[in-house]
């Protein structure tokens, strides 16, 4: 059994909906777990179509059930540094971490359950060894847990801010700071529930950026994540008019270049190992449609 616990923030929605987006499940398989009373909200058992208002606090338990088992699968995986409680893993633009709606297999996770012996089972049978996502479209670096105890420390530490995590992206547009920091509030945008957007109420979201080089009408940026929200840097980007090249979602309609995904790459991460208490830092280089689209650009 796995009990989430959530504070909703929002306009007032379907209890089935909301958790349907929050855990990347279907709304039918959450609405079967919810009738049979696993959810409660304020404490009190309540059904899928419960409305949820702004305040409320959520949690569902979700029993293991072995629909939501996830298969090995013999996916080519970059495994960047292991040992016996994690691994550091460069994942590729177009592989999604785990299943969800419309993502059933070929997965990060479904590589990992091949490569790897030992993963934590904190977040359960489909999100085994997790600790952090970055998009399906988003390149890089994320660290996976072997087991639950290195699990919990590694996931304080990105709770605590002391997991560093940098980026770099190509942004549409010059900007003009050398520096900054983007502080806003990000939730589920009203109008899309599949995205995010930057609104008054939500959750805090800070990004600190720097300029690493400008050209006639892009910019090159390495973004710093002291908050861990769903698409921060891609909506943050957005939100300062300046989103990222390739973005389909937040990005500009009629894009330059033809590509598969965002040019947002996961450049490096540092944290103290959850045994050791050694610092780890590690870094991966872009990728080469990443270089192509820079070298294309000029000086």
């Amino acid at each position: 059994m796995q009990t989430n616990r959530l504070e909703f923030c929002g306009e007032q929605i379907r209890a089935d909906v909301y958790l349907a987006e929050e855990l990347k499940l279907t709304r039918s398989h959450v609405k079967k777990i919810c009738d049979e009373g696993n959810l409660l909200v304020n404490g009190k058992i309540a059904k899928s179509n419960k409305i949820l208002k702004t305040g409320d606090v959520v949690e569902i338990t979700l029993p293991e059930n072995k629909n939501l088992d996830v298969e090995p699968e013999n996916i080519p995986l970059n495994i960047v540094y292991q040992d016996s409680d994690l691994a550091v893993i460069d994942k590729p633009q177009g592989m999604t971490v785990h299943a969800g709606n419309g993502t059933n297999g070929s997965t990060l996770v479904n590589a990992l359950l091949y490569h790897l012996d030992n993963l934590s089972g904190i977040n359960g049978v489909i999100r085994p060894g997790i600790v952090h996502r970055i998009d399906k479209n988003t390149s890089g670096l994320l660290i996976v847990a072997k087991n639950d105890n290195s699990h919990v420390k590694l996931a304080k530490q990105i709770e605590n801010k002391t997991c560093k995590r940098i980026y770099t992206a190509l942004l549409e547009g010059v900007l003009k700071e050398d520096s900054g920091t983007i502080q806003t509030y990000i939730g589920r945008n009203p109008k899309d529930r599949t995205k995010m957007a930057v609104l008054s109420y939500g959750r805090l979201a800070i990004t600190e950026f720097k300029v690493l080089k400008r050209f006639a009408s892009h910019t090159l940026c390495e973004f710093s994540l002291k908050t861990g929200r769903t698409h921060q840097i891609r909506v943050h980007a957005k939100h300062i008019g300046h989103p990222v090249v390739g973005d389909k979602e937040y990005g500009f309609k009629n894009q330059k270049f033809k590509l598969d995904g965002q040019l947002l790459h996961a450049k490096r991460i540092e944290f103290v190992h959850p045994t050791t208490n050694e610092n780890m830092a590690f870094e991966s280089p872009l990728p080469n449609y990443f270089e192509k689209v820079i070298k294309s650009l000029g000086k």
